[in-house]
């Protein structure tokens, strides 16, 4: 008695409605459809942020909240919310998408554009963050996007949303793990440079191979180390490249004028720019691809749900701690960078054709410059490693479903990693990279591939559930009232940047400059479209109830023996929430105590 009378009510509450779930008192059938993953299950499981509960205790919550949704518990949960922020924000890595595509940022719009395109764009970003966030705290699923758009759509649209969400997710992480890995081969080949080391594309395809196959190596075989190594992140990411900022600016020989860096244009678009040809608006638009770029990856936190403990609200605010962190230390940076250019020409058209070597070089000489600039790149390697991280992730859990051939749906007994979607994610991104070998233009395509994949997968979901609000239970991070506003500026921008990262960069347009970002999109859009009414409508239903299929003795990697039990009612398809009295009953109690 002394222990309940010392627990706050909501957790008496709590635990009286956990009791309830398991009694009599729910019939049998009522369980399985509120079970059901459309059904948006009311968290009854749910992990409070209460400091009252043991780890085990969280755990079996995380456990039965996955049971909820229809699956067993597979991956190793062990994760906390310092590590489920910690990924994305390595992904996010400001260091790496500013470096990467400085030279871009220069010459697309300049300074002004660099300065200002960052808060722009971190501003908006951050409603999209929002509306992720409120999502995955009602749906923690390794699955992410494509699994919140199955539940969160019209019963019957649920697989075909599942479907199309899916595949822009994937294209946009496999896009983004090329970026990354790739542009880090680029900057160990410049550095190089410094020592008389002439790269060339092979070359440089070589060590791009390289880091892919150390960052596969180190997910398949090193799970137990990624929380240390995500520790060291996390510390690169911050105080590294706080040091790093203060030490470019502290040492610099000289500094550019507030006005260089808030109000400088430049249009190095082409003979003549964009600037000219269309309008200094169009050249300042296709400018923030830098800023847009680097803050992509946060769902991150929703594909490592299924392995962090209490991820109803560990993973939305990883999520939204991220974007709020990157965007501090993002403009920071920026701003320190901008401010310690020497010589904008010279920077701009550096010998080692990396304006952020080339600044180092200029404030701290060739020895300096190296040390600095090795430091950038170990924070590159760790972005690229837990990129690989995520895009596995969401691989394994498509494959679960059925997106993607079910041989991929596989962890490896003794090291708990999905080893076969890990190599798969390799695997593409070093396909995707075959393009941008020896092409600047390729490898921004590239970038703008990875975050228009990325934010449309990111805002399908947000979308369904802004048009289908009566389908959409939330979770314990609830923005109430603010929901619909929120997605409805977040899917305005997400609607924004796809279209303008479509468009043009360089000018003439031939077949060097093209941007074959619209080709890619377009070739996954079409896939999607033809593959779902030529086949998929036939097997693929989203989402499996993977616990039911089992018990029932239905082998869920055979997708004719799923679609034949799903016809004889042997388990369960996705359907919506019915308007029981036991169903409204659940609602109601969630909203409660919510």
């Amino acid at each position: 008695m002394e222990a309940v009378a010392s627990m706050p009510s909501r957790e008496i509450i709590l635990d009286l409605l956990e009791s309830l779930w398991a009694s009599q008192a729910f019939s049998k059938d009522c369980q399985a459809s509120v079970a059901a993953p459309h059904s948006r299950p009311t968290p009854l499981i749910m992990a409070d942020t209460e400091a009252t509960g043991t780890a085990a205790r969280s755990m079996s919550r995380d456990e039965g909240r996955l049971r909820e949704l229809g699956y067993k518990q597979e991956l190793k949960r062990d994760w906390s919310l310092i590590h489920n922020f910690g990924v994305s924000f390595s992904i996010i890595s400001v260091i790496t998408g500013i470096t990467t595509l400085f030279q871009y940022g220069l010459t697309t719009g300049g300074p002004a554009v660099m300065a200002s395109g960052w808060l722009v764009v971190s501003f908006f970003t951050m409603f999209v963050g929002l509306g992720m966030a409120e999502i995955v705290s009602a749906i923690p699923s390794a699955g992410g996007p494509y699994f919140w758009a199955a539940i969160l759509a019209p019963k019957k649209w649920a697989p075909f949303a599942s479907w199309v969400t899916g595949w822009f997710n994937l294209l946009g992480q496999v896009a983004v793990t090329t970026g990354i890995t790739f542009g880090g081969a680029g900057l160990i080949s410049t550095l190089a440079t410094i020592h008389g080391y002439e790269p060339s594309a092979g070359k440089t395809l070589g060590i791009y191979a390289a880091l892919l196959c150390s960052h596969g190596l180190v997910n398949s075989f090193g799970v137990h180390i990624l929380r240390y190594l995500n520790n060291t992140s996390i510390t690169l990411h911050s105080l590294g490249i706080f040091s790093f900022a203060v030490a470019v600016v502290a040492k610099a020989p000289h500094h550019q004028s507030a006005s260089f860096v808030f109000q400088k244009f430049y249009d190095g678009t082409g003979d003549p720019g964009w600037s000219v040809r269309a309008s200094p608006a169009y050249v300042a638009c296709i400018g923030i691809l830098m800023s847009q770029y680097t803050i992509t990856g946060f769902d991150a936190s929703a594909h490592l749900s299924e392995e962090t403990q209490n991820a109803s609200w560990s993973a939305p605010l990883g999520v939204l701690m991220s974007i709020g962190c990157s965007a501090l230390f993002g403009w920071f940076l920026i701003l320190c960078l901008l401010f310690s250019i020497q010589d904008f020409d010279q920077t701009i058209g550096s010998e080692y054709g990396q304006p952020v070597l080339q600044i180092l070089v200029d404030v701290f000489g060739e020895t300096g410059a190296i040390v600095l600039f090795t430091l950038v790149i170990i924070c590159v390697w760790h972005c690229g490693l837990f990129s690989l991280t995520s895009n596995s992730r969401m691989m394994f859990s498509f494959a679960r479903d059925g997106g993607i051939p079910h041989f991929f749906h596989n962890v490896d007994a003794r090291f708990r990693s999905p080893i076969r979607t890990i190599w798969l994610a390799a695997f593409l991104a070093f396909l995707l990279a075959i393009p941008s070998v020896g092409s600047s233009v390729a490898f921004s395509a590239a970038t703008s591939i990875a975050t228009i994949g990325l934010y449309l997968s990111y805002g399908l979901p947000i979308l369904i559930g802004m048009i289908n609000p009566q389908g959409f239970i939330h979770g314990p991070f609830n923005l109430k009232w603010f929901s619909r506003p929120v997605a409805m500026i977040a899917c305005g921008w997400i609607s924004f940047i796809t279209v303008i990262f479509c468009l043009p960069e360089l000018n003439p347009v031939d077949s060097q400059t093209l941007n074959y970002t619209p080709v890619a999109v377009g070739i996954i859009g079409v896939w999607c479209l033809a593959s779902w009414f030529l086949w998929a409508h036939k097997w693929f239903k989203g989402p499996i109830r993977q616990i039911e299929a089992e018990v029932a003795g239905v082998n869920v990697e055979d997708p004719a023996a799923m679609e034949q039990a799903e016809r004889e009612g042997r388990i369960p398809q996705i359907e919506a929430l019915e308007s029981s009295k036991e169903a409204s009953m659940l609602a109601a109690m969630k909203q409660t105590y919510n």
